[in-house]
């Protein structure tokens, strides 16, 4: 893979990782229009650690705080009683909706690595998801805080997490639906999705490193490590980038374009398909 393929890619990485459109998506089917060769997992997973990285970054001081507390620690030490219990409960929030992803994730991420990752199954769920997005977006009550979250919260949105192994899902997107259906705000649901994308991003990467090092060592990678690190940096940067504008953007304003977009990009999906179909 030429390096100016692998930026490319690296960018629509970091711009839509965190953004309710897709990462998924985007990766698969942008080498599909443009006729580029199939990267491969190594750089699926240098990808991901470009956006874990962004997101540990931008979050370190909230999980450095819910870590401590979490585990029975008090931070900041002058931290009040009250908040330093609602940070460990938090943490154990988003300790218990970590589990449906990752229970899911061993169980069928070969399946649908192999058999779903198909331009018909993906514009099908960009669509969808974007009506169910804009049901949950035009909510009247999206009121609550993060601090206000609960066992409910963590079970209902950690499973909307695990459906993000779906392609064309969007694991940011469902999450944040699934949390204004919550009546959280949007800027606290998002805040919630990606607190909660932390760990099973790391977890899937831990997950692959081990054997694609030992891939890489045999000569069964052909990517040179310069080209991955690269698009690691530009993924971290480009995904720490998006996440301070999509949080400030959710303050003011809804959802809204990122429906109109799911949408309009599900159905020249489609189209692709049915067109590539009938030339067959």
């Amino acid at each position: 893979m030429p390096l100016y393929q692998a930026i490319v890619l690296a960018l629509v990485q970091a711009l839509t990782e965190f953004l309710p459109v897709s990462s998924t998506a985007h990766l698969i089917l942008f080498p599909w229009f443009l006729h580029w060769q199939d990267p491969g997992e190594a750089f699926d997973v240098a990808l991901h650690a470009g956006t874990l990285l962004a997101v540990i970054l931008y979050f370190f001081k909230d999980w450095l705080t819910l870590l401590i507390c979490g585990l029975g620690g008090k931070y900041p030490s002058r931290a009040a009683p009250e908040e330093t219990a609602q940070h460990k409960q938090l943490f154990w929030y988003m300790v218990v909706g970590t589990i449906p992803g990752a229970i899911l994730g061993k169980l069928f991420d070969k399946q649908i690595e192999e058999h779903l990752r198909l331009p018909i199954i993906i514009g099908v769920s960009m669509v969808g998801v974007a009506l169910i997005m804009w049901w949950a977006d035009t909510r009247a009550n999206l009121t609550r805080k993060l601090e206000e979250s609960g066992w409910g919260d963590g079970i209902i949105i950690g499973t909307a997490q695990a459906l993000a192994l779906w392609p064309g899902v969007s694991r940011s997107g469902i999450t944040i639906t699934a949390g204004l259906f919550r009546n959280f705000s949007r800027e606290a649901a998002t805040r919630f999705s990606f607190l909660l994308s932390a760990p099973l991003i790391a977890g899937a990467v831990a997950a692959k490193l081990p054997a694609l090092i030992k891939m890489h060592k045999a000569g069964a990678v052909e990517l040179p490590l310069s080209t991955l690190a690269i698009s690691i940096l530009v993924s971290g940067i480009g995904g720490y980038l998006v996440i301070a504008f999509f949080l400030r953007y959710l303050q003011t304003r809804t959802l809204k374009v990122f429906v109109v977009y799911r949408i309009v990009f599900g159905i020249i999906i489609l189209v692709w398909a049915f067109l590539q179909a009938g030339l067959r």
